[in-house]
């Protein structure tokens, strides 16, 4: 039986997702009815913008990260969950 090592983490605001380094391969999110919905994560601390989504209002979201996802090399941190109510981070 082949094993995954796939894990999962739920949110509903911005912080570390303190899971350590991570690859993330998909995201699903739930966005509110105030308007459309932006999802910022960045790597640790770094200034840099590792990935940044729009989504529209009020809907479900899925997002699938082709290959082997994007590299948070120190951590995973939510920088901004505009009008986002929940998010399912799916990690490796």
């Amino acid at each position: 039986m082949a094993m995954s090592d796939i894990q999962a983490k739920r949110m509903t605001a911005t912080g570390s997702l303190g899971v350590g380094p991570a690859r993330i391969r998909q995201i699903q999110v739930l966005t509110s009815t105030g308007g459309a919905g932006r999802l910022t994560l960045k790597d640790g601390t770094a200034t840099a913008v590792s990935l940044d989504l729009d989504f529209l209002a009020n809907d479900s979201h899925s997002v699938n990260i082709p290959d082997n996802g994007v590299r948070f090399q120190t951590g995973v941190t939510i920088t901004a969950a505009t009008n986002i109510t929940a998010m399912t981070f799916f990690y490796s």
